[in-house]
């Protein structure tokens, strides 16, 4: 490893020791907590766990009991930051395996396009608040890993205990088979890695599940799963359906569209899953789960900051072989940022002033909703045109 890679992830390191110190000084001295209220959920279902009871007692914990039975050590060592050490593990380990993927022919190009992460302050905020999102990025992105290496059953563990920590990546399972069926003509054994990592996936998911079925019965199930089904949060969300959802909780009778929204979501996640051809490398696939993520988090009922760390994950994968202009692509990440600061000086007049800006909201949520779906025709586009390229060049 390069002396400037080491000190990559040492500048890494040090971020977000300084972002976690600054936390708590922040929560000790400020009205305003720097620390993810959520953390607080974790760091209290972990100490039911700490003593052999259930995390649901803890009520709004919705999540897998793994989850706190990492933030255990909070309380044996009796120390409530430490599990943000073990999310700040996580979200380095993603930014390692990161680098290790790319295949960038420039070492000072890898970097540049890991430092999309490793020195994102939007990701080390989120990690060192105590958000788990890290967890999930992490296991996905060792999925990744496994299949650069053939090796389609530890793949196949990772990428069945991301989805028990987390529901939305089983929509990378249409991606990732097509992209093992697309290997083909490259690999006589296509079909059985297929089926390697398609029963391992199924049996890890399903083992893990089972497990915590049995040891914490029907609530697990309805907190940890079916409360996303039905959950309608229409606060502190980005999401198109924001202001609609806030209006149908007003009413006695609740309306079923609620139910209905996830269908134009998986119709565009799913019809993603066949950009890839023949000639696809793992580059590729992560660049289709980039869209997918992407995609997914912008129709999503419910779509906050933390969840914009799902398809950071995979921009550098995107961008290593765009042909996007510079220019286009700032205009492009401006837009990305202006509809988000559009959207929340509306929240803050709502919120913190009490102003009637539920109009202004809504136009906000749709200007937001509008820009994510331009840029993403643009990057599609882009993948498309590159494709076609080189298509053109090998048959030359």
């Amino acid at each position: 490893m390069e002396l400037s890679t080491i000190a990559l992830f040492l500048g890494s390191f040090t971020l977000r020791i300084g972002f976690f110190l600054y936390g708590i000084y922040q929560d000790a001295h400020f009205e305003v907590k720097y620390t993810d209220i959520d953390y607080f959920v974790f760091n209290d279902a972990a100490k039911y766990a700490y003593y052999l009871q259930s995390p649901f007692l803890r009520d709004t914990y919705r999540y897998t009991p793994l989850l706190s039975w990492l933030l255990v050590p909070n309380h044996y060592f009796k120390w409530i930051h430490f599990g943000k050490m073990i999310f700040i593990g996580f979200d380095l380990l993603t930014g390692i395996l990161i680098v290790v993927l790319l295949d960038c022919t420039s070492e000072r190009r890898r970097k540049l396009l890991a430092s999309l992460w490793l020195l994102n302050f939007m990701v080390i905020t989120i990690s060192t608040r105590g958000n788990a999102e890290s967890v999930v990025c992490c296991l996905v992105v060792l999925t990744m890993y496994f299949l650069k290496i053939d090796n389609f059953v530890a793949a196949g563990i990772a990428y069945g205990t991301s989805i028990h920590f987390k529901l939305y990546p089983v929509m990378y399972c249409l991606p990732i088979a097509v992209f093992i069926y697309q290997t083909r003509s490259r690999s006589s054994s296509w079909f059985k890695n297929l089926i390697k990592i398609g029963i391992s996936t199924a049996t890890t998911a399903a083992a893990l599940t089972f497990w915590m079925y049995k040891l914490y019965g029907y609530e697990y199930l309805d907190n940890a799963y079916l409360y996303h089904f039905y959950r309608t949060d229409h606060r502190h969300n980005f999401s198109l359906w924001n202001m609609l959802l806030y209006l149908d909780s007003a009413t006695l009778k609740q309306s079923s569209w609620p139910k209905l929204a996830f269908v134009p979501q998986a119709a565009v996640t799913i019809a993603l899953s066949f950009l890839l051809d023949n000639t696809a490398s793992l580059s590729d696939l992560m660049s289709i789960l980039f869209f997918q993520t992407f995609t997914f988090v912008a129709y999503n009922k419910v779509c906050t900051s933390q969840y914009f760390i799902w398809y950071l994950t995979f921009l550098p994968f995107y961008l290593q072989d765009t042909q996007i202009s510079r220019k286009k692509g700032l205009f492009m990440l401006f837009l990305w940022v202006a509809s988000q600061a559009f959207w929340l000086s509306q929240a803050y007049l709502l919120e913190f002033k009490g102003k009637n800006v539920f109009f202004n909201i809504f136009v906000a949520s749709v200007s937001f909703f509008i820009s994510n779906i331009w840029i993403l025709g643009q990057m599609v586009e882009d993948h498309r045109i590159r494709n076609h390229s080189l298509k053109v060049k090998k048959s030359e």
